[in-house]
């Protein structure tokens, strides 16, 4: 497992890392080079702004290694579902709802933000509170993702429906829904499959950029449901030789 050579974080470093569950093992983390081919925005990185133009791959990332090039990329392993939100028709007013699993929300405004979005799904009888991650928009601009956690962790769930027959202004407005990343088994054979640890700080990189390098957390204590992105611990522990990380 450790054929690199070690990369010294400090706590400064990653004090501000709620998906860290303690200091323990941050030292023994190894430098790796990441393939940013493999990463995809608003779900591994933050896209760069004017006054800080630089991508940010977030840390907590769980990462797995490419067997023909040694590369490492987000882990493929089981993956929780993705599905999209995107207000059409550049509406001026109105509100729209979401239905999942036969159970419908409140009206969203038409210029929503994720919070009020992710707070509307969660509302529902059958979504508890941890069960979503909900970023990007605000609408109507903006397409949302919806990632699903929780208890549903790992499973190909249900797609949502939406209505978007509040809506108002704008040219025929409407809601689509698109599933970006399907819920269930991994199918990867690439070595991504292999759980190799997690990304211990943020990377930064330029765009444009193939590779960058990062540091592999391979050992220590994680909150598995504070990470970037969601996983089911359970899903890895018996298929990650070398790693030793304990998650509460």
């Amino acid at each position: 497992m450790n054929d690199f050579q070690p990369m010294r974080t400090s706590e400064e470093a990653t004090a501000d890392r709620p998906w860290l569950a303690s200091l323990a093992g941050v030292q023994e983390a190894n430098t790796i080079t990441l393939d940013l081919t493999k990463f995809v925005n608003g779900i591994h990185y933050e896209a760069g702004t004017p006054f800080q133009p630089r991508n940010v791959i977030k840390s907590g990332l769980p990462l797995g290694k490419i067997t023909a090039t040694g590369l490492y990329a987000p882990y493929s392993g089981p993956t929780s579902e993705i599905q999209t939100v995107t207000v059409t028709g550049t509406p001026t007013g109105g509100t729209y709802t979401l239905t999942w699993s036969g159970q419908t929300t409140a009206a969203i405004p038409y210029n929503a933000t994720a919070a009020q979005v992710k707070t509307a799904l969660e509302n529902l009888s059958n979504i508890e509170a941890g069960d979503l991650t909900v970023t990007g928009g605000p609408h109507p601009g903006t397409a949302m993702s919806v990632t699903f956690g929780g208890q549903f962790m790992g499973d190909d769930v249900a797609a949502m429906t939406a209505s978007g027959a509040g809506l108002t202004g704008g040219s025929t407005p409407g809601v689509t829904i698109g599933t970006s990343t399907a819920g269930g088994a991994g199918t990867s054979t690439d070595g991504t499959q292999i759980f190799a640890g997690h990304l211990a700080t943020e990377s930064l990189f330029a765009p444009g950029s193939t590779k960058t390098s990062g540091a592999l957390l391979w050992f220590g204590e994680v909150f598995a449901d504070k990470c970037p992105i969601p996983f089911d611990p359970t899903d890895i522990e018996a298929f990650a030789p070398g790693v030793n990380i304990h998650y509460r």
